[in-house]
């Protein structure tokens, strides 16, 4: 048997010919070198700009994504700073109902940096998938 696979991202993937039993569970862990983190955020500020925020909230959303986008640029960006801001934000976008309304262009790269963090993503994570 033989599986040709281009690319697969995901918390955890199977590739399985025939039966499998699997005890205990699975998980994983979401990880990405800095350039790629950096273009997550690239992405995220993107996909923001093409959203409809209200006035109000604008300005705070730009300017955590201005932070974070300082962070990630780091050498050791500190994750906690970088869950902080990205929670900032989420939060920032679910009361606008961005999050509602958002097509995946919002939420995947929301998704991809909350697995960057691991553990300190999975509050982001809940809020984004409801």
């Amino acid at each position: 048997m033989a599986f040709n696979i281009g690319n697969q991202q995901g918390g955890v993937v199977n590739n399985v010919a025939g039966n499998q039993t699997v005890h205990g569970g699975q998980s994983a862990v979401f990880t990405a070198g800095g350039q790629e983190v950096r273009g997550l955020v690239r992405e995220l500020r993107a996909s923001i700009e093409r959203t409809a925020l209200p006035p109000a909230i604008e300005p705070e959303v730009r300017a955590e994504l201005d932070s974070l986008d300082e962070e990630v640029a780091r050498p050791e960006p500190d994750r906690e700073a970088v869950a902080g801001r990205l929670g900032r934000i989420t939060r920032l976008l679910s009361s606008a109902g961005a999050l509602a309304t958002a097509s995946t262009g919002l939420i995947g790269p929301l998704g991809a940096l909350a697995g960057w963090l691991g553990a300190l993503g999975q509050p982001i994570l809940r809020a984004i998938t409801g």
